[in-house]
Parts: structure tokens; C-alpha cells; sequence
């Protein structure tokens, strides 16, 4: 769990250095630390979920 918590720290960092960078405002780097990692989440839920069902049209099956 600490490595997931440190993780989510860097990425919220990283988003919200990014936002402030670009738009110099820290609103935007704020905002944008917010909603870029909860898009990434479900972005990443999806890509699963066809990574999945990808793996399972690929098996061979066993015969006997």
C-alpha cells in the first residue's frame, strides 16, 4: 500500500507541475492533477479489460 500511496503522490505531483508549467496557473495544475489521474484510471479499467479479452481469443485450447 505505501508504494501505491507513493506512486499516486508522484503522479499528482507530476500532473499538477505539468499544468502550472504550461498555463502558469495554479488552478489549471490543480485541476488538471485532479482530472488527468481519474481519466488515466479509467482509461486504464478499459484498457484491461480488452487486453483481457485479447489474451483469452488467443488461447489454445487443450485437446484431449
Amino acid at each position: 500500500m505505501a508504494k501505491t500511496a507513493s506512486f499516486a503522490a508522484v503522479h499528482f505531483s507530476v500532473a499538477f507541475s505539468v499544468g502550472y508549467l504550461v498555463t502558469g496557473s495554479v488552478i489549471a495544475g490543480g485541476t488538471l492533477a485532479l482530472v488527468e489521474p481519474l481519466c488515466n484510471t479509467v482509461a486504464y479499467y478499459f484498457h484491461e479489460q480488452i487486453w483481457a479479452r485479447r489474451q483469452s481469443d488467443q488461447a489454445v485450447p487443450v485437446s484431449t
